[in-house]
């Protein structure tokens, strides 16, 4: 039986659209923006993990409210800067946000933080999992969600 050209795109179509969908799965919407300003943002801390090493960023405004004994204010992004040989290979980025916490059911939230994961051109990675990240950030519960809080304590 001969199939219609139209019928053909249309399963095409439907196909590629149900596909795209389904990766969207893996990466939620939240309120994460990527950092407009990032050449703004102070370098607080180097990690070496095998073949990255990855450099931590806040703002001013940040280290100094944690060197005070302050809570991280809202609208701090704190930025994993991910490099392999010596080029940017991804972003992870925590913002935090008045009331962000609300966004989901209370087991799972990290207080107000929300994550995402950018590619290195600073689109949103839709294949990295940001549940994932609430999750190993929940045991930082008292150190603010972060887990390099005493170098935003020692940073200058």
């Amino acid at each position: 039986m001969k199939v219609p050209y139209r019928r053909v795109v249309m399963r095409t179509l439907t196909f590629w659209t149900l596909t795209l969908t389904a990766g969207w799965v893996i990466a939620e919407s939240n309120r994460v923006t990527f950092p407009t300003a990032l050449d703004q943002l102070v370098h607080y801390a180097t990690v070496k993990r095998g073949q990255s090493t990855e450099h931590m960023l806040t703002s001013q405004a940040a280290i100094d409210a944690v060197k005070k004994g302050q809570p991280v204010p809202n609208g701090t992004h704190v930025v994993l800067v991910d490099y392999r040989d010596a080029k940017v290979f991804r972003y992870f980025v925590m913002e935090k946000g008045s009331n962000w916490g609300a966004d989901y059911e209370p087991k799972r939230r990290t207080h107000d933080w929300q994550f995402q994961a950018f590619k290195p051109d600073r689109t949103i990675n839709l294949s990295e999992n940001s549940a994932r990240c609430q999750s190993c950030h929940q045991s930082q519960e008292t150190e603010q969600y972060l887990y390099t809080l005493n170098d935003l304590r020692q940073s200058k």
